[in-house]
């Protein structure tokens, strides 16, 4: 038999089984899309290592995954024929279930009616009916949480959940994760901003000059270089807390919010930004956003950034004050509007007003990692950066 398992790349990341693309008794193919598994940050697809006929599936849909994990066994001698697995991985071995809780019915509204591993064995070690419980998971399903719930309660019917109006909002697992880093990074970080504001007249001139000639650059890629270019005025930006130190970052891996309409936010990394041109670093951008939005990153694409760029603007807010989603950084960056603003210059020893493409940057840090001369420094040569662009 060969194992089907979740992939290493994932790098830990937790994951749940989204949905079997294949049933017990199916032929499939090698590389065939067998089971999504769904992260907070994406959906992925593991394909099949080998053909033959998928016999077990030991992971079902909405069981937890972490990599290395076995989630079924494709039989790769086997012609097709109708046949369901009877036995699931019970803490390292192989225990068939009873036949009348194998096939249980969740509910009669329409949910779906396979239980979990654990929710299966929690029900089975505590003598409870699914039947009984209304289930809060995707489209009724009954969850481990509803399971507690009726132990909680001394083996009662749960209560039901509270009702939906048609215009409420149920929780997928990307918005519940958000929640969750959002509420630890404001308790465990101690978040200080610092606002400026930059001049993009020789961005726009640049990416004009580049335009007439064919190639077409976003705002976010000349800001991206402009980031990895001021890290030299503050390296501790680039790092993170550790209980005995200060942990500076080998490269510079900037993430760059996108946002996915109704279904959240992720945040793609462009990797070693520092090493890459202007054109390279527009290059990825394009890929890891076109991809963002079809839903086909990988786990790799969005872990292991050292920096994060908010690019806020692109929505219409002026000033904003990003929080530090991810533990393993010390700052991230925010980028307001673009737009039209007076301005006073000097101009042969005398003040001007002038009308030229202004926005707010600020820099919000862990304030356990730097202070507020270096969050300064680093913003500084950041505005450096953008209004002395050199002429394309």
């Amino acid at each position: 038999m060969i194992e089907v398992r979740v992939p290493d790349e994932q790098e830990g990341t937790k994951a749940v089984v989204r949905s079997w693309l294949k049933q017990v008794g199916d032929t499939v193919a090698e590389n065939d899309p067998l089971v999504e598994l769904e992260t907070d940050k994406v959906t992925q697809e593991v394909p099949a290592p080998a053909a033959g006929v998928l016999r077990e599936i030991l992971l079902d849909t909405d069981a937890e995954a972490v990599p290395g994990d076995l989630l079924g066994k494709i039989d790769p001698d086997a012609s097709a024929r109708p046949e369901r697995s009877t036995k699931h991985e019970v803490e390292g071995r192989q225990t068939p279930l009873p036949e009348k809780r194998a096939s249980t019915s969740l509910s009669t509204n329409g949910a779906e009616n396979r239980l979990s591993p654990s929710v299966r064995r929690a029900c089975l070690q505590n003598d409870i009916d699914p039947t009984q419980i209304e289930g809060t998971g995707r489209n009724g399903r009954v969850t481990r949480e509803d399971v507690d719930r009726v132990v909680a309660s001394g083996g009662q019917k749960a209560p039901p959940p509270r009702a939906f109006s048609a215009q409420d909002i149920p929780h997928d697992r990307m918005r519940s994760k958000i929640a969750e880093n959002m509420a630890r990074a404001v308790a465990d970080q101690p978040h200080v901003t610092a606002v400026f504001e930059a001049d993009f007249s020789a961005i726009a001139a640049h990416k004009a000059a580049l335009a007439a000639k064919g190639r077409k650059l976003s705002y976010t890629a000349y800001i991206v270089k402009a980031a990895a270019g001021a890290m030299d005025a503050a390296p501790a930006i680039n790092g993170r807390w550790e209980s005995d130190r200060i942990a500076i970052s080998p490269t510079i891996d900037i993430g760059v919010g996108t946002a996915l309409g109704e279904k959240g936010l992720i945040v793609p990394v462009v990797k070693d930004a520092g090493s890459l041109s202007l054109e390279q670093v527009a290059d990825k951008l394009d890929d890891l956003t076109r991809r963002a939005r079809d839903g086909k990153l990988s786990g790799g694409d969005v872990s292991g950034g050292s920096f994060t760029i908010s690019n806020h603007g692109v929505s219409g807010s002026l000033l904003a004050a990003p929080i530090i989603l991810h533990q393993g950084q010390a700052a991230i960056l925010g980028v307001g509007k673009l737009e039209k603003r007076v301005v006073v210059r000097e101009i042969g020893g005398l003040d001007a007003m002038l009308i030229r493409p202004m926005a707010y940057v600020t820099l919000t840090i862990d304030h356990r990692v730097v202070d507020g001369h270096q969050t300064n420094a680093w913003l500084t040569r950041f505005v450096e950066l953008l209004e002395n662009w050199p002429a394309a």
